[in-house]
């Protein structure tokens, strides 16, 4: 009865039926066993029930059950997803024995608290690995911002060959987003190659992950082909195909994809929309962008988000129209974000209104004041606006303060399936070497036309 509880989806009372029933059961007489707690640590876990869990905690070791390794596992998954990884860990250190359920469940906790290299520290540790653990450490790197780490992942297991390990739809899935993040076409290229000889399923998550990442790495007509081939598609593989002629500047094509989407009996979602609005912003579309932010929330009962009002005042902000831009944000039934705000700036510094920008900047350093990009963007306005003299206190400000970008900006490029990053941190030395000689024979070669067009004349 306390299994059957325990695995209920859904108790709308609120109430913990399988609590009750093990209350039930100590007033009997009747000890727990090593069947009866893992189900009530996995309800409670189900429930971020704190309380309940650490009492049935309590129990656990009050019975003699605390070594026990499928109690020991459950317990585990239950402080990781309260997010007390330090219990979690310190119950993972004292176990006798380990599976590799223990180990992925406190990696997993790990790669979703954001710390990836304490997780990246326990993958290398395992001695025996399974599908779950290489998804897991793969979406967990693409989903923490290192996609190239995620390829390397990949490609270890690839390498090990081992028959009980192959590549599923996750796998997949996680790789071709890494791919889109770097713009690795060859890799994804590769991928999809490797899709159409394997034995996964080409299914609409799978449609969707190659739409986006050949929408992402430039190969517009690849992501048309694919997004043609599909023979079903959901609103995500619509909105990917949508996203993806947005990013190309193909405003009117996304536009014709969301008429020809609702023939087909599929509602956009607030995703769409944002596809849409960035399609506009992208061309200029202002009359289009008001449309379209007028029709989500009136015809589909779409309430805009912070990422919506951040579209529609970036394409007012871009063609000059500041004052209903800082009209909209005014009017927002929400707390404007930095996106938004900064969207004013960014045409505010287009359009060189000094005073709206003085003003959208100063909100900005108040609500991140270590953020350089703000500081950044005052100075240029104050510098084409010929205010020197504002720009130079500026920048005394942030020497004062120690205000400096932390993370270089970073350019990437794939070659031969080999993705290159180039940063003031420094680039690969052979690269750079030969974009040196490429720069020297360009000057050279300048110089010698330069001379003959002396001599002409």
């Amino acid at each position: 009865m306390i299994r059957a509880y325990a695995s209920k989806l859904q108790d709308d009372t609120g109430s913990i039926q399988s609590i009750f029933l093990y209350n039930q059961m100590l007033d009997t007489g009747i000890k727990p066993d090593c069947h009866s707690f893992p189900f009530l640590v996995k309800e409670c876990t189900r429930r971020l029930d704190g309380i309940h869990g650490r009492i049935i905690h309590g129990h656990i070791i009050k019975f003699g059950w605390h070594n026990d390794l499928f109690i020991q596992n459950s317990l585990i998954s239950f402080y990781s997803r309260l997010g007390s990884l330090s219990i979690a860990h310190s119950l993972f250190d004292e176990m006798p024995h380990r599976d590799i359920v223990t180990w992925n469940s406190l990696m997993v906790a790990y790669l979703r608290s954001g710390d990836l290299d304490a997780a990246f520290e326990l993958f290398t540790k395992m001695k025996k690995r399974n599908i779950i653990t290489w998804n897991s450490i793969i979406t967990g790197f693409v989903q923490g911002g290192r996609s190239r780490e995620a390829l390397d992942f990949f490609h270890q297991m690839q390498l090990l060959g081992d028959d009980l390990v192959k590549p599923d739809k996750v796998t997949i899935a996680s790789i071709l987003s890494a791919c889109a993040s770097l713009g690795a076409i060859d890799h994804g290229k590769w991928v999809h190659s490797y899709l159409k000889r394997s034995e996964v399923e080409f299914d609409m998550v799978i449609g969707t992950a190659l739409v986006d990442m050949y929408g992402k790495c430039g190969s517009l007509e690849r992501a048309v082909e694919v997004f043609d081939e599909m023979p079903k598609k959901d609103v995500l593989a619509w909105t990917a195909m949508i996203s993806a002629f947005a990013l190309h500047g193909y405003s009117e094509d996304a536009f014709d994809l969301i008429v020809a989407m609702k023939s087909q009996g599929v509602k956009p979602n607030e995703v769409t929309f944002l596809g849409l609005l960035s399609a506009c912003a992208h061309s200029g579309l202002v009359e289009k962008g008001r449309w379209c932010f007028d029709m989500m929330r009136r015809v589909y009962s779409i309430q805009p988000q912070a990422q919506h009002y951040a579209c529609i005042v970036d394409i007012l902000g871009r063609a000059g129209l500041l004052k209903e831009a800082y009209e909209l944000i005014k009017s927002m039934p929400m707390e404007p974000d930095v996106y938004v705000w900064g969207a004013l700036l960014g045409g505010c510094q287009m359009h060189g209104n000094v005073e709206l920008g003085e003003t959208v900047a100063k909100h900005l350093i108040y609500l991140e004041p270590l953020n350089h990009a703000f500081y950044v963007n005052l100075c240029d306005i104050y510098g084409k606006a010929n205010k020197f003299d504002k720009a130079k206190r500026i920048r005394a400000l942030m020497n004062e303060n120690g205000i400096k970008k932390e993370f270089p900006g970073c350019s990437m490029i794939e070659l031969d399936g080999i993705v290159y990053d180039f940063s003031i941190k420094g680039s690969p030395e052979i690269v750079m070497d030969e974009i040196n000689w490429v720069l020297i024979g360009l000057c050279h070669q300048m110089k010698i036309n330069r001379d003959i067009s002396h001599c002409i004349d």
